[in-house]
């Protein structure tokens, strides 16, 4: 097989430095039905590497769009704490930017229409755009949501200036990291962008990734890593401006950027990019550390695991996330540690977890079934899900929390 040399997604750079190599891994996100189960998992290499150029952390293989989204069944709205604060984030980006019925707010990546509809209720005009067509869907049928079926590109954005009405505010939450041609993707931004518009981005932080050892955000669909630094590189390169940051608790760790065409950096832009240079942003000690810190996570999480399987304990999984499936392949966790996974989302229960094949149930099943221990999987959501699950725990249940140390809650 001939073998190309990966480039920067982000400036193009060769001299790529290793950083991680998790080995080949199933798509994350591919549930299994019982019919799939019969057929071969595809497979492919996961290998985080980092560009010295312009300190972007990213992955080596590119899987096809398509592929990774042709049946998503991550609704946003399985989440309370997404739901609120998307409601909070709409009232005052609808104050901050003064919009009125005539202006227009834009999603890429709108996933069923959750975040929209806050804008929806102040009468503000709304545009979804989704590539999964099963998603799309949802948003249409069942929230009213204006959305357009298509994987978000500078040709797609060419056609929306062509009809006429510039975006006011653009949402991007959680999409910049899946976009293999980046620069594509960012110049396609600041054409759908008015002039005196916004543009709200967010992506998972790589100073929380590596501080907290959270290694299971790596999987096929995250193809870049992104600190400050590397984003405001990128956005320079495409005259867009990082008007202001902020650091939220969402994801285990996450930037949340407001850019435009014009306009300054705040002071907290460029105190933040100071203090990455000062954690060694682009320096290549601070990955290869992150890589021997998980190797003796995983040696810590499977001999609790294993000394619990020899005391006769029975443990179960909470959450067929995809956090959860690289987490389960890399460490190989399966049947033999654990006997079944729960999940709130009622698309997911019924399928299998990808790899490791682990039959996901209601959580209602923690009760009926007593399972002593549960590997929290979904480490992001760990405070409301162990609030949602009071009666588990009331009868006796304990939670595993894997990430960034592993303990008994």
């Amino acid at each position: 097989m001939h073998y190309v040399q990966p480039v920067c997604r982000s400036c193009g750079e060769s001299r790529l430095t290793p950083t991680l190599a998790l080995g080949n891994m199933p798509l994350a996100n591919r549930l299994l039905t019982d019919e799939q189960l019969q057929t071969q998992e595809p497979s492919y290499p996961l290998e985080l590497v980092l560009c010295p150029t312009c300190a972007l952390v990213q992955i080596t293989e590119t899987v096809p769009p398509e592929e990774l989204v042709c049946d998503d069944v991550d609704f946003s709205r399985y989440s309370d704490a997404t739901a609120r604060g998307a409601r909070q984030l709409s009232g005052q980006i609808i104050a901050s930017q003064k919009l009125r019925p005539t202006s227009l707010v834009v999603e890429i990546a709108s996933h069923d229409g959750s975040r929209l509809q806050g804008y929806q209720q102040a009468d503000i005009p709304v545009l979804g755009i989704e590539g999964a067509a099963n998603v799309a869907e949802v948003a249409r049928g069942r929230h009213g949501v204006p959305t357009l079926c298509h994987f978000f590109d500078k040709e797609l954005a060419a056609q929306l200036e062509g009809c006429g009405q510039p975006a006011d505010v653009v949402h991007v939450h959680n999409r910049l990291a899946h976009a293999p041609d980046l620069n594509g993707f960012v110049a396609g931004l600041r054409i759908v962008l008015k002039g005196s518009g916004v543009a709200v981005i967010e992506v998972p932080y790589v100073k929380d990734l590596i501080d907290q050892v959270e290694f299971d955000a790596i999987y096929h669909e995250h193809l870049s890593y992104f600190s400050l630094t590397s984003l405001v590189r990128l956005f320079d390169r495409h005259r867009l401006i990082v008007h202001d940051v902020e650091r939220t608790g969402y994801e285990g760790g996450s930037l949340r950027l407001f850019v435009g065409r014009t306009g300054r950096s705040s002071g907290r832009v460029e105190h933040l990019l100071a203090e990455e240079k000062a954690w060694g942003v682009d320096r290549t000690a601070i990955y290869l550390n992150f890589g021997q810190r998980v190797e003796r996570l995983r040696h810590e999480l499977i001999a609790l695991l294993r000394q619990l399987k020899s005391e006769g304990r029975r443990i179960a999984a909470y959450g067929a996330s995809a956090k959860g499936s690289t987490l389960l392949n890399y460490f190989k966790i399966g049947r033999e540690m654990v006997d079944f996974v729960v999940d709130r989302n009622t698309l997911k229960q019924g399928r299998y977890t990808p790899g490791t094949h682990l039959k996901i149930h209601s959580p209602a099943k923690l009760v009926e079934d007593k399972p002593d221990y549960v590997l929290l999987l979904s480490r992001n959501f760990a405070d409301e899900i162990l609030v949602q699950q009071a009666d588990y725990r009331q009868r006796g249940g304990r939670f595993i929390i894997p990430i960034p140390s592993v303990k008994v809650a």
